[in-house]
């Protein structure tokens, strides 16, 4: 047992060394794996970018980084919005909650999707449609998931939360879809 350990040991120490010069990757299959992890931090980065213009209120900011076709799907509750009724409906929300900012955020990145979890808050100061500001503030635990192409720009952006959690949090009532 004592020679199995004996040239074991030579052996672990030379591989250990090995990879520690080649920066712990092996050379096999490093190209691909290098290339997705440069391309996932890249999109994190984007959606970093988007989120820092959402809390400066920048509509511009926020949509810079989206695709022609890219598409807005909130949480599922609402019909899919094109870039340019997305637009609107964000200044529409930005008029309704002017100091809505998200705090605590953490970015993960796997593939062509990021998700940013954060805390978002607001006053609901503007109206909103039929809905009256109340002058009430939300809080909101929410996940923004943003979906990438080949290019690095947004295809689409989907929200966890439901937007009536926002409306219920400031007392307000959401118009009846009838």
């Amino acid at each position: 047992m004592k020679k199995l350990i004996i040239i074991t040991t030579p052996v672990l120490i030379g591989a250990a060394c090995l990879l520690s010069a080649c920066g712990g990757k092996s050379g096999y299959g490093s190209s691909a794996a290098d290339s997705t992890a440069t391309m996932v931090q890249k999109n994190k980065q984007t959606a970093m970018a988007t989120e820092m213009a959402l809390n400066k209120h920048d509509v511009a900011g926020v949509f810079k980084d989206c695709s022609a076709d890219f598409v807005e799907y909130q949480s599922g509750e609402s019909k899919p919005m094109k870039i340019d009724s997305a637009k609107a409906s964000f200044k529409d929300y930005l008029a309704a909650f002017p100091d809505v900012k998200g705090d605590n955020l953490v970015y993960l990145g796997q593939g062509d999707t990021v998700v940013v979890m954060g805390t978002w808050t607001g006053t609901f100061k503007g109206a909103m449609g039929p809905m009256k500001p109340t002058g009430k503030t939300f809080k909101v635990f929410d996940e923004d998931i943003f979906s990438f192409n080949k290019d690095g720009k947004i295809t689409s952006h989907r929200s966890v939360q439901s937007f009536n959690t926002y409306i219920t949090q400031v007392s307000a009532m959401a118009p009846s879809a009838h």
